[in-house]
Parts: C-alpha cells; structure tokens; sequence
C-alpha cells in the first residue's frame, strides 16, 4: 500500500495501533514488523532514515523498538505523534500480559493461550529471517560494513560481549572512517519518488527546528513525572521497592530485555521475593508470547509483587507502577536525544558513526534471529565452549517437528504466496492451536 499525500495524524494512529497488535517476538521481529508497515508498504519512511533511527535508538537504555516507534511517531507528528506511537506500540501487549498474569495468578497456566502463542513464534521466525535478509541487503555496502557486521555478529553469538561494547566500538570506527561506512542520503528508494516524510522535510527544511524546543519541554516534564512517584514512594513498602528496582532497570538495560534479565530473575526472586523461580520463567515465556517489547516481562514481576501484598487490585497496581517507571524514560530520552541526532544528520563523522552502527546492528539482529530460531525450533538448546569461544548448539533429540511445520507453512505463505503479515500471523496461530489439539 502506498499513498501520495502526507499521512494524517489519524491515519498514523490506525498503522501505529497495528504494529503494537502484530508485533510478537521480541525486538528483532518487532523492528521487522514496523520497517514492513512505514517503510515498505507504505513508503512513509526512507531505509536510510529508519536505520539512523534505530541506531540512536540502540546507544540508548531500554527497548530500542518501543523509543524507535517514537522517535518515527515524532518526526512525523511532533510530541503528539511520538507520544502516541510508543504509547499505542506498548498498550497491546500491556494489555495482554496484564490479563494473562491475572489468569496466571488465579488459575495457573492456561493451555490454550499457550498454544495459540506458539503457533504465533513460529511464524514471527520466518519474520526476523526476513527482516534480516532485507536489512542487510538495504544496510551492507562494501566490505568494510560486511566485516564489521560480522564481528558483531561473532562477538555477541560466541564471545558474551557485553551490547554496549558491541554498539560503541562500532560508533568509534564508523567515525574514525567514515568514508567506509556512510551511505547515501535520505529520501530516494531505488526505484521511485522519495519517500513521504523525507520529502516534507526536503521541503520544510526548518520543519525539525520548529518541533525541537516542544520535543525538549516533554522531555523535561516526562522525566519529571517519571521520578515523581518513585520518591513519592520511598520507603513505601512493595510499592517503594517496585518503583525504585525498575527505575534502576529502565537506565542500564542496554542491549533489550535479554540482557538484564538474569540480574532481574535473581533480585526479585532471591533478595525481593517476589515470585519463585519457575514462575519467573514462566512469566518470560508469557512475555515471549505476546505482542509489544520483551520488556514486558518486569509488568508480571511487578503484577505478582503487588498481588502478594495486597492482591488482585495490589497486583494491577504494582504492573501499572512497572509499566510507568519502565516505558517514562523512553520518552524522555526520545524528545531529549532526537532534535539533537536530526541537527547533527549530514556531518560526515556522525553519519560515518551511524553507518558504522547500522552495519553492527545486522549482526545483532542475525543474532537475535539464531537465538530465537533455535529456541523456537528445539525444545533445549546447550553452551559449547570451543576454545574461548562458547557457542549455542541444539540438542538434537529435541527437534520439535510441530515448530519446524509451522515455521515452514509461515515461510512458504510469506515468501512463496506472498500473504500480508495479518493474515500469515492469524493462519499460523490457528495451525499452533489445531496442533495442540491434536496433541502435537
């Protein structure tokens, strides 16, 4: 789909709603579904400039596809437009995981979500494969942006190095040559007009000027009302606690959920807590499943932090607290970091910087997609040193032919039929439920 005029600020509600509901997977697929949705179907967004978005968006703390969808929502609608594409890209799976850790609390796990989901992750596989391929045939110029995808690539997948340390060095040798790295301007597909917002501000170079100062004044009162309840709540019993530990989170997880979710399994289970070990794996396996950021999973935390203290209406209280004291900052660091990153666009060094970034993240989504995949596919996956390098290698015998099938099915309709992301989703759900009841 493809339109000739500026979208509205309601026609952008209605796709910004549509990422938030089809977004399974975690960020790899989540990245994938909103490149689909502004940049390939709809041209709203040029490549280079969806990438310079996500690259800042990867420097950052917290989840990259939550403050992308935002700082797109801003270029395109002001403080408006970002406000309600992080918040619409969150509220769906907010939702789901709110009315699954009620269920959870109060009647265990449910088989039949369960199942539904499962059919979902399969396809969302073939999704992040997708992405991945487009991403790098889109982002990878020359052999310098090849071997310098790689290297993240093998840093992250066999070495453990810290994301951070992955993002910067790229940064750092993107500026230090930026003639390798650097790609072209904004705006032109290879084929075809530029695309829409690269126009309008080709057209209106002040555009971004005028946005800047109101993007800064919500920056400074999103910050504002985010430490607001959590010096309220000082001292405050669960509730202190919970706004405290997860404002702590929100500032150091670089690198998505994945990255701190051992420190976080540990805190609330053994100092705090707060749940139990197995229900703290389950509540990752009910993140997994669900649309929106992987993030999500410290809302369940927070939900049966509060439901132990004072519960069902302790527990929403606790995952609204969550919720707010996690996602605030993403704003914040939005409004505050973009005007700056748009100002700074055409220097070489700091486009040589990003490009050396965008090159970077293909490994990182590469990944993401090997760790997901073997974790879709296989029911145990083993860490096998091999020297000092350590690599995550299937157990065979746990080949589940079931995800393997539908993985397949997903694939065949997305490349070969060439099925809209809806109705690919919706196919492999129902197959994932026909499986289970099947007893597959």
């Amino acid at each position: 789909m493809t339109t000739s005029a500026f979208p509205t600020f309601a026609q952008a509600l209605r796709v910004w709603l549509r990422v938030g509901l089809l977004s399974f997977g975690g960020p790899a697929a989540q990245i994938a579904v909103m490149h689909r949705e502004v940049v390939d179907e709809r041209h709203w967004v040029s490549d280079v400039r969806f990438l310079h978005a996500l690259n800042f968006c990867m420097l950052l703390p917290g989840p990259e596809a939550t403050q992308l969808a935002t700082y797109l929502g801003w270029l395109m609608h002001g403080v408006k437009g970002g406000i309600a594409a992080g918040v619409l890209f969150v509220l769906p799976g907010a939702a789901v995981m709110l009315a699954l850790s009620i269920i959870y609390a109060t009647l265990g796990e449910v088989p039949i979500v369960a199942a539904l989901f499962f059919g979902l992750k399969c396809a969302v596989l073939v999704l992040v494969v997708e992405a991945l391929l487009r991403v790098a045939r889109r982002a990878l110029h020359g052999a310098p942006a090849w071997a310098l995808a790689g290297a993240a690539f093998v840093a992250l997948a066999a070495f453990a190095v810290p994301f951070p340390v992955v993002v910067l060095a790229a940064l750092a040798i993107g500026y230090a040559a930026p003639g390798a790295f650097a790609a072209g301007g904004h705006g032109k597909a290879k084929d075809g007009p530029p695309a829409l917002l690269d126009a309008a501000l080709a057209a209106d170079p002040e555009r971004i000027s005028r946005m800047t100062a109101a993007a800064r004044r919500a920056g400074l009162i999103t910050l504002a009302l985010w430490l607001w309840p959590v010096v309220l709540l000082m001292g405050a019993g669960v509730y202190g606690d919970i706004a405290w530990f997860f404002s702590k989170m929100a500032v150091v997880t670089f690198g998505g959920a994945y990255a701190v979710l051992a420190y976080v399994a540990q805190e609330a289970v053994e100092h705090y807590r707060w749940l139990t070990a197995p229900e703290m794996l389950a509540g990752l396996g009910l993140a997994e499943t669900t649309p929106g950021p992987l993030i999500l999973v410290l809302q369940f935390v927070g939900f049966l932090a509060g439901y132990r203290d004072s519960g069902i209406l302790g527990g929403i209280g606790g995952s609204l607290l969550t919720l707010w004291v996690t996602f605030a900052p993403c704003f914040a660091f939005i409004f505050l970091g973009a005007p700056f990153v748009e100002r700074m666009h055409d220097q070489p060094r700091l486009k040589g910087a990003l490009a050396g970034v965008t090159a970077a993240v293909v490994g990182v989504i590469a990944n993401l997609a090997l760790w997901f995949g073997l974790r879709v596919i296989f029911g145990e996956v083993q860490r096998v040193p091999v020297g000092p390098a350590v690599f995550d290698l299937p157990v065979w015998s746990t080949l589940q032919p079931a995800a393997l099938a539908l993985a397949l099915l997903a694939g065949v309709l997305l490349f070969g039929f060439k099925l809209g992301l809806a109705r690919v989703l919706a196919v492999c759900a129902v197959a994932g439920l026909g499986v289970s009841l099947l007893g597959g």
